[in-house]
C-alpha cells in the first residue's frame, strides 16, 4: 500500500525529547533518525505479527499504514520500550514485570540476576517480599538467624544501582509487603534515610481483613510466612497510621489493597496476584509482563463534542497493536515469555483527559467531569473488549483461557484490555496532558539553552486569553511564578474554573477522578494524588479512606516540599552522626572559630544566570567532600553587585568553615528577590543571593564532590539532575517536563 504523506506536528521540547531519548543514535551518539523514521520503523516491525494469522503482504502493509497514521496523528503512543527498540535488535518491547521471590537463597539472588536482566533490556520490575522469613527468624541450614526482607531489597536496589549507569532507560523497582508481615513496621519506615533504597517504590499490601480491623479499631495478627504462625498481633489503627503519617512525610510507602486486586484477577487458577509493576497500575502473576499504551483523549474532541466514531476506531487499532506486540516482543527471559503469551494482557490507557475536559469547558473538579470520566472510560472497555473478542475469533483465545473466569462466558483474546499508566514523556511528545492527571501549570518556564528561557502557555488557555483579550506576555509571566491562574485578578472566573490545576484541587477531588475511572478499568490505575505543603497527616488518611471506600485498587500520595523538608532534615543528622565533617574549634565565651583554609583546595564553579549578568559561583571542598567555601564573581569588577555577591559568598565560607549546614545556609538565601529577574537552568532566579543558593544546592544535588545526594534524591525537591527543570509528581511517579527525564524508566 502507498503511504500516506504525514504532517508531523511536534513540539519543540517533543522533539528535544526524541532525540535524547527515542531515535537512533550511530557510535558517536548522532542521531541517525527522524521522528517520522522512528514511527515508522515501530508501525512496520508491529504490523509483522500480522503474518502469523494468514495476512497477506498487501494486507500487512494496511496494518502498517493504520498503525503509522495512528501514531503519527498522536492518536495513540505505545509505551516507551517499544518506541525505543520495536525494530531494533534488542526488540524488548514491555515496561513492567513482575519477579517471585521465594524463601530461599537460590530464589532471591535468582531474582537478582533476573531483575537486572530485566532493567538492562529497558524494563521495570515489581516484588513481593512477603514471602521472606522475617528479620530474627531461624535460618534452618545454618542455624543462623535471618537478616530479613528489608535487607535483602537492599541487594536488588545496588544491583539495580549498577545496572542502570549503562542504560537508555532507568531501571525501577516496586518493593511491596504484606500488611501481615512480622516486619510490617520496619518496612514502613525503610526510605526515612535518603542514601537508601533509591531505586524502589514501595508500598505495603493492605487486606481486607487489615481494613476491617481498621474501622473497627481491633487487633490483627501478624504470621510469619514460613511457618503460618501467629507471632504477634498490632492495633490495626496504630499500623494504618504509621503508614499515613510517612506517606505525609515523604510521599511513601503507597498503598495497594490486595484482595480487591485479586478478585479481579482473571486467571485465579494460575496464582495469587502479590505485586504490581513499579508504578502501581500493573498487577501481574509471578514472570508475566505486560504491554501497554495510551489514547490521546485531546484528539478526540471535534466541534465542541466527543468523537466518539474516532475513539472508537483508535481503540480497536490500538487492542490490534497491542496484541501484536506481544508476538513480535523479544522477551528477556524464556519464562516470561511462556507466562506472557499465555495469557497475553495488554493495559490500552488514556492521556489527555484534563485536555479534553478544557476543550468542553468542562472543571475538572466537577460532578460532570466525573460522569464524562465514567462513559469515556466505560467506552473504551466496552469497545476494546470488542476488539479482543473479533481477534479471538480470529486468532484463538488466549492458551490459559479455559483456566480464566472468561471460559464459558465470552470468548476474549486477552486475560486483560485495560489500565490507566503514567505518560510522562510519551505525554511529551503528544503534546498533551498526562494521564488522566490535572494540568501541572498554565504557564511555566523552560529552559532551551544555558541562561535561555522559554514561556510555556497552555495553548487552549492562550487562545481563549486572546480572543477574550486579557492575553499579555506580563500576565502570562506572572502566572508563570505558580503555574496557577486561581489567584490571578484579569482572568475571568467562568476561565479559572475550567483552567485547574493539580493543586488548585482538593486531594478528594484527585481521588474521585481515579475512582471513576478505576471502574472501567480490568487493571489500576497510576495517579498522584496532590497535597498543599499544608495538609495534615489527617488530610491523608481521609483520602486513604476514601479511595479504599470508592473502590480503588491503590493509592500514591504527594505533599507538596515534603521530600524537600526530608532532604534538609535528614541530611543534616546524617553529617552530625557520621562526623563528616572537620570540627571547627570552640574557643572561650562559647564562640565557634573557623577552620583554616589548607592551602591548596579543590572545587568546581557553575554559571549562574542572574538580572545583572552571569555571576560564576565557585564551591571548594574540604577533605571529605564536604562544602568549605564559596567566592563569586560576577561580570566587570567593582559595582553594587560585585560588592554584594563578594559579602555573601564571605559569610557563606565563614559559615560553612564554622560546620554550619550547607542545606541551612540555602534554606536562608533561597528566594531572596530583587527588582531584577532572570532565568537560569534551575528556573527563576530572584537575585544574586538566591543564585549564589541555587548553585550551592545544585552542587549539594548534582554529584559535585563525595558522598553528594543521589539523582533520585534530586528528582524527588523538584529539580531535574540532568537540566534543572521543573518536576512533575504525577503517575505514582516524577517527570522532568523539560528533558523528559524520570525516575520510573
Amino acid at each position: 500500500m502507498e503511504s500516506t504523506p504525514v504532517k508531523l506536528k511536534l513540539s519543540e521540547n517533543a522533539l528535544k525529547v526524541l532525540q535524547r531519548r527515542y531515535l537512533k543514535k550511530n557510535e558517536e551518539g548522532m542521531v541517525i533518525e527522524a521522528p517520522e523514521d522512528l514511527f515508522r520503523r515501530v508501525a512496520g516491525a508491529i504490523a509483522q505479527a500480522d503474518l502469523n494469522y494468514g495476512h497477506s503482504p498487501q494486507e500487512v502493509a494496511t496494518v502498517e499504514e493504520e498503525f503509522y497514521q495512528m501514531m503519527t496523528q498522536l492518536e495513540f503512543l505505545p509505551n516507551s520500550p517499544t518506541l525505543m527498540n520495536a525494530g531494533r535488535r534488542l526488540g524488548q518491547l514491555s515496561a513492567c514485570f513482575v519477579l517471585p521471590v521465594d524463601d530461599s537463597m537460590e530464589s532471591i539472588f535468582e531474582a537478582v540476576k533476573n531483575a537486572a536482566i530485566i532493567h538492562k533490556s529497558g524494563g521495570g520490575t515489581g516484588f513481593s517480599f512477603s514471602r521472606l522469613r522475617p528479620n530474627g527468624d531461624v535460618v534452618g541450614s545454618t542455624k543462623g538467624i535471618s537478616s530479613g526482607p528489608i535487607s535483602f531489597m537492599t541487594v536488588f536496589d545496588t544491583a539495580t544501582e549498577a545496572v542502570k549507569q549503562g542504560g537508555t532507560r532507568r531501571g525501577a523497582n516496586m518493593g511491596i509487603l504484606r500488611v501481615d508481615h512480622p516486619d510490617i513496621l520496619e518496612f514502613i519506615t525503610c526510605k526515612d534515610n535518603n542514601t537508601k533504597l533509591n531505586n524502589f517504590n514501595i508500598s505495603v499490601a493492605l487486606t481486607e481483613e487489615f481494613m476491617k480491623k481498621v474501622e473497627e479499631d481491633g487487633e490483627y495478627e501478624l504470621i510469619n510466612p514460613r511457618t503460618g504462625r501467629i507471632v504477634k498481633t498490632l492495633r490495626a489503627r496504630d499500623v494504618f497510621d504509621q503508614i499515613v503519617r510517612h506517606a505525609w512525610g515523604n510521599g511513601e510507602p503507597g498503598i495497594v489493597f490486595l484482595d480487591r486486586i485479586n478478585k479481579s484477577n482473571p486467571t485465579p487458577q494460575l496464582g495469587e496476584i502479590e505485586s504490581t509493576n513499579p508504578c502501581g497500575e500493573q498487577p501481574l502473576l509471578p514472570y508475566e509482563s505486560c504491554n501497554l499504551g495510551s489514547i490521546n483523549l485531546a484528539k478526540m474532541v471535534h466541534d465542541g463534542g466527543i468523537d466518539w466514531e474516532r475513539l472508537r476506531k483508535t481503540t480497536h487499532r490500538a487492542v490490534h497493536f497491542l496484541d501484536n506486540v506481544i508476538d513480535v516482543n523479544k522477551y528477556p527471559l524464556k519464562q516470561i515469555e511462556e507466562m506472557t503469551r499465555a495469557n497475553r494482557k495488554i493495559g490500552l490507557g488514556v492521556m489527555g483527559w484534563a485536555d479534553m475536559l478544557i476543550q468542553l469547558g468542562i472543571p475538572y473538579n466537577s460532578e460532570d467531569a466525573l460522569r464524562l470520566a465514567e462513559e469515556v472510560m466505560g467506552f473504551i472497555s466496552a469497545e476494546g473488549w470488542k476488539a479482543s473478542e473479533a481477534l479471538a475469533e480470529e486468532r484463538g483465545v488466549f492458551p490459559n483461557y479455559e483456566k480464566s473466569i472468561y471460559a464459558g462466558t465470552k470468548r476474549v483474546r486477552n486475560a486483560t484490555v485495560t489500565t490507566i499508566a503514567p505518560t510522562g514523556t510519551l505525554s511529551i511528545i503528544a503534546g498533551c496532558s498526562s494521564g488522566i492527571e490535572p494540568l501541572f501549570a498554565v504557564s511555566f518556564v523552560r529552559n532551551v539553552l544555558e541562561g535561555t528561557k522559554l514561556l510555556e502557555i497552555n495553548p487552549y488557555f492562550e487562545r481563549i486569553a486572546r480572543e477574550r483579550g486579557f492575553y499579555s506576555r506580563e500576565l502570562m509571566e506572572r502566572i508563570a511564578d505558580t503555574g496557577s491562574v486561581h489567584d490571578i485578578e484579569e482572568v475571568p472566573d467562568d476561565v479559572k474554573r475550567v483552567f485547574v490545576t493539580a493543586h488548585d484541587i482538593t486531594p478528594e477531588d484527585h481521588i474521585r477522578m481515579q475512582a471513576a475511572f478505576q471502574k472501567y478499568v480490568d487493571n489500576a490505575v497510576s495517579k498522584t494524588v496532590n497535597f498543599p505543603n499544608s495538609a495534615t497527616p489527617e488530610d491523608v488518611k481521609k483520602v486513604y479512606l476514601l479511595a479504599y471506600k470508592l473502590g480503588c485498587k491503590g493509592v500514591t500520595v504527594y505533599r507538596d516540599g515534603s521530600r524537600e523538608e526530608q532532604v534538609l532534615s535528614k541530611g543534616t543528622a546524617k553529617k552530625k552522626e557520621e562526623g563528616m565533617a572537620v570540627p571547627a574549634t570552640e574557643v572561650p565565651g562559647g564562640k565557634i572559630s573557623p577552620r583554616k583554609r589548607p592551602e591548596v583546595i579543590k572545587g568546581t564553579t557553575r554559571q549562574m544566570q542572574t538580572g545583572c549578568g552571569n555571576l560564576y559561583v565557585t564551591v571548594n571542598e574540604d577533605e571529605m567532600g564536604n562544602p568549605f567555601e564559596v567566592f563569586n564573581h560576577i561580570g566587570k569588577a567593582g559595582g553594587c553587585a560585585s560588592s554584594q555577591s563578594e559579602a555573601i559568598g564571605r559569610l557563606v565560607s565563614l559559615a560553612l568553615r564554622s560546620n554550619i549546614a550547607p542545606e541551612e545556609i540555602i534554606k536562608q538565601l533561597k528566594g531572596i528577590s530583587c527588582h531584577q529577574h532572570a532565568w537560569s537552568s534551575t528556573g527563576k532566579i530572584s537575585s544574586c543571593a538566591d543564585a549564589i543558593a541555587k548553585a550551592l544546592e545544585l552542587y549539594m544535588t548534582r554529584g559535585n564532590g563525595n558522598g553528594r545526594k543521589q539523582v533520585d534524591v534530586v528528582m524527588r525537591i523538584g529539580a531535574c539532575p540532568e537540566c534543572g527543570g521543573p518536576v512533575e509528581h504525577e503517575g505514582g511517579c516524577a517527570v522532568c517536563r523539560n528533558c523528559g527525564h524520570t525516575k520510573c524508566g
